[in-house]
């Protein structure tokens, strides 16, 4: 396993940002070992739900897990807020940070991951190719 790490700034699209380092560092098979930081907006798609809620305060990022291909990023969040209340579900453009965000990011060589339509559910799913 290769360990990759990053800091995003205030103003940074927490998403977006993801997926231009995985590209930028051609990441094949990627998932999120720890993330931490806060958000002053949260786009978030909730389970079941077709158009993501876009909330506006200041939130702790507790968790995000996931994904990373060049192919496509799946990840979900859980945020909490002043009082604790958290909060997660499916991230989306539009999470921005406020103060930081401090991401570590496996990979490893023995698979690639990929995204294909599945049939059953009606959605791009994880596909796994071991490598031999």
């Amino acid at each position: 396993m290769e360990v990759l790490a990053l800091r995003l700034k205030p103003d940074a699209d927490l998403r977006q940002s993801l997926k231009t380092f995985t590209l930028q560092k051609n990441i094949k098979a990627g998932f999120i070992l720890s993330a931490i930081g806060s958000l002053k907006q949260a786009t978030i798609r909730f389970a079941t739900q077709d158009t993501s809620a876009v909330l506006i305060n200041k939130f702790e990022i507790l968790s995000l897990n996931g994904t990373l291909t060049t192919n496509g990023i799946h990840l979900h969040i859980c945020i909490s807020d002043k009082h604790g209340k958290t909060i997660g579900g499916h991230l989306d453009n539009g999470c921005i940070i406020y103060t930081t965000a401090e991401i570590v990011i496996g990979t490893t060589k023995n698979f690639t991951f990929t995204r294909t339509l599945d049939p059953q559910t009606g959605y791009n799913e994880l596909e796994i190719i071991p490598h031999q």
